[in-house]
């Protein structure tokens, strides 16, 4: 009886404790419903780890020249892949200490920072407060967005967990380290360094690699480029937080803190020989896909020689510049406005050094100087820095805002330029090794970063007396010899349009002369008697036998030039008569070798023999005829074993020189994008073409002093690749697109009179180079097609110099 009040709250308790323990049970089985839910949800297509360990980040392909020198790359994103071993301490004590100092003995996770982001973002309503630790990011860089949600945090995590239980910390922090995002283009640190101090990451100094340590936090953010300011703060941030974790000593800091950023930007990609690069780009994307050339670290073998286009750029510069001297100062510049500072010049990315050119923005004006701005750097130029366009007063040359052409004359430690001009005009040059057809060199005008347009393989252009090789082969072919004569005499011919009357460039006639003295001056009438002879359609049978695939419309003012044929048509023709007949196509590539160093199949280069051996040496006499006594003849005073031909158009629109030594054929032209715009009275191929060509050469056989043509009954040239027989089937033309102005003699030309008009079923000319803005990118050039080759001897592949 006295115990029921007593035990009556004590079965309400058990009763309120068992209803307690249902809930609580109840809700932690919902707490766990839910934490298995959230874990199928956000598990479902989430990478598995053997995708990981198959994973190959998108990395630069780069491209050789024959010395193993790298000039170039394409990349999707600017990645070296580098080992753990070249990844120094340094760099590996500045981003542990600044990204995550418990990387090599935490779990992947810090519960610690997770908890205090978490009660930060409660706090501040927003999701700001970081909390990832080096795998952490890792995972979100490889397989997730940059959004911050919740839900994306915990597919984070369970990334992290896995790749923690697969991976080694050196595995975890050498992939971290190859896939960060460092600006300006950058994938991880090695290209990082390569790109902001020109070395490689084993190299980097304490200062070095706190910056780029700095940099995963906010690459654009903390730029040294953009924001040289905040970059300086955070990477002394960086050297701070290695004081605290123990990795250098509070003087090594000091002195690091006391460092500038000294960078040393890299020079842009492909900027030495941008015209080749673009050629090889389009020949790999045809062949291996774009993503493939792009993404895989392809290392391409060219065959481009980079210490000759050095050569080749700089003559193409200087030629141009001379030629503009030549006539004067024209004025006609552009100019910018009021709004000088945000203005920038495409060429200003390129690297200030000793004889480059550039535009340069005119900040200021007096009467006895003019300083200009290039880039970041302002310069004064004084009198005797425009003395050659015999204006005094600068006052009266130029005005502020107005965008000048410069050449730099000293980078350091005084930057010092004088005044030049673009007015226009253009050139191109290509080079090709005549044992192998290699392009050793390719210009394909004077400023790739103003027009991409390949002046050298994409523009069709009048070539002159150039042209008049394939005229005397025919006649050879026909059977006559170099010391038969001709009769240069006024002369009329027939034509559909009726009688068609050409004149020399002299206006002067040589009676009976020798072909050899006819080709040598360059006459027009005895190469036209020549090709009347034989047929104007022979003579077009020949040069499409040498590859010339532009449109040779039948009729006879062709056997002067009056059709338009590219730069590299015409040097892989006259490639043939050094070569004794056989003509070896131009080529870009020797091989291309995988990321991991397999070689990729190659093909060879088309190799044919076009004309005889006899043939080819009785051309010879006349192609070095030219060099010895004729319209080349300044040539001569290099001594060398040379031949070539000079080669100018009516109204001096284009003016060309193409010649070779034993080992080497190059070709130059220029002339203004607009075919009717003309370089001026007298500006013939001898003046100024042939000087930017020998200013080629004679770097290019300075270590060649004694080599010598092949004598008259010298063994015929031995070349290791499959020849096709010369009765190979032709070409098919083009459509006709030339017009019949009349190309003219190549010394000195005048004005010659113009010839009848042409057949109706010939338009006018319309091979014009588009302007600077409106110029293609990458116009695919027209190539001959490949012949079956049928080998002279067991057939060999194409073996490359070394």
């Amino acid at each position: 009886m006295w115990l029921f009040p007593f035990r009556e709250p004590e079965f309400r308790s058990r009763r309120l404790a068992a209803r307690a323990a249902f809930y609580l049970l109840l809700g932690a089985s919902a707490i766990f419903g839910v934490m298995v839910g959230l874990l199928l949800v956000y598990s479902v297509n989430m990478p598995q780890m053997d995708e990981l360990e198959r994973y190959r980040p998108s990395t630069t392909t780069e491209l050789l020249d024959i010395h193993g020198k790298v000039f170039g790359s394409f990349a999707l994103e600017r990645r070296v892949v580098v080992p753990y071993s070249e990844l120094p301490p340094v760099l590996q004590d500045a981003i542990v200490s600044i990204e995550d100092k418990d990387f090599f003995t935490n779990g992947g996770l810090n519960l610690m920072r997770m908890v205090e982001a978490a009660y930060q973002d409660v706090h501040s309503h927003g999701k700001s407060q970081g909390a990832s630790t080096l795998t952490m990011q890792l995972a979100r860089n490889l397989f997730l967005s940059s959004e911050k949600t919740y839900g994306r945090k915990i597919q984070e995590i369970f990334l992290t967990l896995q790749i923690e239980r697969h991976f080694t910390k050196q595995q975890i922090f050498t992939l971290y380290a190859n896939q960060i995002y460092l600006g300006r283009g950058t994938y991880g640190f090695e290209a990082g360094s390569e790109y902001y101090f020109s070395k490689h990451a084993r190299d980097l100094t304490l200062p070095e690699a706190a910056l780029l340590a700095a940099l995963p936090k906010g690459p654009e953010e903390f730029s040294p480029v953009r924001h040289p300011d905040r970059a300086l703060k955070r990477r002394n941030l960086v050297l701070s937080e290695m004081v605290n974790n123990h990795k250098i000593t509070e003087s090594q800091a000091e002195e690091a803190k006391a460092a500038p950023l000294g960078l040393h930007l890299e020079a842009p990609a492909n900027s030495e020989a941008p015209y080749f690069v673009e050629e090889v780009r389009r020949q790999l994307e045809h062949e291996y896909g774009v993503d493939e050339v792009h993404g895989a670290g392809l290392r391409v073998y060219t065959t481009l020689d980079l210490d000759l286009q050095r050569v080749a750029n700089q003559a193409v510069l200087d030629g141009t510049a001379t030629y503009e001297r030549r006539h004067g100062w024209k004025g006609r510049l552009q100019n910018v406005g009021a709004d000088l500072d945000s203005y920038r010049h495409p060429d200003w990315t390129q690297p200030l050094a000793a004889n480059a050119y550039f535009h340069a923005l005119v900040t200021e004006v007096a009467a006895g100087k003019m300083v200009v701005k290039i880039g970041s750097q302002q310069v004064t130029m004084e009198p005797a820095d425009w003395a050659w366009t015999t204006h005094f007063k600068a006052t009266d040359l130029v005005k502020v805002g107005d965008v000048v052409y410069v050449k730099v004359v000293t980078a350091s430690p005084n930057l010092h330029v004088i005044l030049e001009q673009d007015s226009g005009a253009q050139a191109s040059m290509m080079a090709v090794d005549n044992s192998n057809g290699e392009v050793l060199a390719m210009v394909g005008g004077r400023d790739f970063a103003l027009s991409q347009f390949n002046r050298a393989t994409q523009s069709e252009r009048q070539t002159g007396s150039s042209f008049k090789p394939y005229d005397y082969t025919a006649a050879f072919e026909a059977g006559m010899k170099p010391t038969d004569t001709v009769l240069d005499a006024p002369a009329s011919f027939y034509t559909p349009n009726g009688p068609y009357t050409p004149h020399n460039y002299e206006n002067d006639w040589r009676g009976s002369m020798t072909l050899i003295d006819a080709f040598a001056e360059s006459r027009n009438i005895p190469a036209l008697r020549l090709a009347d002879k034989v047929g104007i359609n022979k003579v077009i049978a020949v040069a499409r036998r040498f590859g010339v695939t532009s449109p040779l419309p039948s009729f006879l003012p062709v056997a002067i030039g009056a059709a338009g044929i590219t730069l590299e048509q015409q040097v892989a023709s006259y490639s043939v008569f050094p070569n004794d007949g056989i003509r070896i196509a131009p080529h870009y590539i020797r091989k291309v070798a995988q990321a991991d160093g397999l070689p990729l199949e190659q093909k060879t280069p088309e190799v044919r023999e076009v004309i005889s051996l006899d043939i080819a040496r009785e051309m010879m006499i006349l192609l070095q005829a030219v060099v010895q006594h004729g319209t080349g003849a300044a040539a001569s005073s290099m001594k060398h074993a040379l031949g070539g031909k000079t080669g100018t158009t009516n109204s001096f629109t284009d003016a060309w020189f193409i010649g070779f030594s034993p080992s080497i054929t190059c070709g130059t032209w220029i002339g203004f994008d607009n075919p009717s715009q003309s370089l001026g009275d007298k500006e013939t191929g001898a003046k100024a073409a042939l000087p930017m060509w020998m200013d080629f050469m004679k770097v290019a056989i300075a270590d060649k002093p004694n080599e010598q043509f092949a004598k008259p009954n010298a063994p015929k040239k031995q070349l290791d690749v499959p020849v096709a027989p010369e009765d190979e089937e032709q070409l098919t033309p083009k459509p006709a697109k030339s017009d019949d102005s009349d190309s003219d003699d190549d010394s000195d030309k005048s004005a010659a009179p113009a010839p009848p008009p042409v057949p109706a079923a010939l338009p006018p000319a319309t091979d014009a180079v588009p302007n600077d803005e409106a110029a293609p990118k990458a116009i695919p050039t027209t190539s001959a097609k490949p012949a079956p080759a049928v080998a002279v001897g067991p057939p060999k592949p194409v073996t490359p110099h070394p």
